[in-house]
């Protein structure tokens, strides 16, 4: 199996070679819980990526599964994922743990999938349009706005990444009424559907527009995001995510992702063709001129 080299890839490859080695010993998380002598929650937090296992930790877990010869690569992939630096970090100020964590999954994920009812989608916005999003917020300065929009605009590295670092595939179902809901000038939201339509165009870019008159869909309580994450992630659901006001909600489960992904299915077909949907795209950035 192929080894990731960002910190949270890292991370996610670690919990989840941990998960399967347990299972392969045919133990439970409350096995592995009571051998380590914390509680099954803290099984489940190495297990997910939230936390990373102390060498001492590894020592008991991978010779409780049977594995104690794995131990030197594993200590290493630990050392290497604590030391690592991502490309936000100078940015640490703006980015709350919830969202750092999400930060992390998107830059390594390999699929993106999004539903967004309100807004662009923040790895498709321009400076302006993000720029006016931030500016919603009336404590914001101007400092910090700008930096919130250089964390938005970093985000979108992932779509530049070239055939040799595993380019992301997005796939992004927008409603009608989000390219009508206007963010900054007229003239800056011309400028965000030109970009919409030029992202369109691209080979791993896919977007739809969910028609005003669509009707009732199955996800009408608001926006998701699902990420999916690289061959050596083999036995991965990948997860969903939503976010809020104040934190970020990430479900793992099997049966969730599986949720969110046939819901996600169910709106791409009630959604217009990427052919169509630039066609309204085209119509709304002329609305919006004139």
């Amino acid at each position: 199996m192929a080894r990731p080299s960002s910190p949270h890839r890292l991370k996610r490859w670690i919990a989840l070679n941990l998960k399967q080695l347990r299972k392969e010993a045919g133990l439970g998380r409350p096995d592995a819980a009571q051998r380590l002598g914390v509680t099954r929650a803290s099984i489940g937090h190495l297990e997910s990526a939230r936390n990373l296992p102390s060498h001492a930790a590894l020592e008991i877990l991978l010779g409780y599964y049977g594995v104690p010869e794995r131990l030197p690569d594993f200590a290493a992939l630990v050392e290497a994922a604590r030391k690592g630096t991502n490309w936000w970090n100078h940015l640490a100020g703006e980015v709350p743990s919830w969202f750092d964590e999400f930060l992390g999954l998107e830059s390594g994920a390999a699929e993106l999938r999004s539903f967004d009812a309100y807004l662009m989608p923040g790895i498709l916005q321009t400076h302006n349009y993000a720029r006016a999003v931030m500016r919603g917020d009336p404590h914001l300065s101007d400092e910090r706005v700008e930096q919130r929009v250089e964390l938005r605009m970093g985000r979108q590295a992932i779509l530049e990444r070239d055939e040799d670092d595993d380019p992301a595939h997005l796939w992004a179902v927008i409603d009608e009424s989000v390219l009508y809901r206007r963010r900054g000038s007229p003239e800056q939201m011309a400028g965000q559907l030109d970009h919409l339509l030029k992202m369109s165009h691209r080979p791993r870019v896919e977007i739809q527009v969910l028609p005003l008159d669509a009707g009732a869909h199955i996800a009408q309580q608001g926006s998701f995001q699902t990420l999916k994450f690289p061959p050596e992630f083999a036995g991965d659901p990948g997860l969903v995510y939503l976010e809020l006001m104040s934190e970020g909600r990430y479900y793992e489960a099997p049966d969730d992702v599986a949720a969110y992904e046939q819901a996600f299915t169910s709106l791409q077909v009630l959604a217009a063709t990427p052919e169509d949907s630039r066609t309204i795209m085209q119509r709304a950035a002329k609305e919006i001129s004139t």
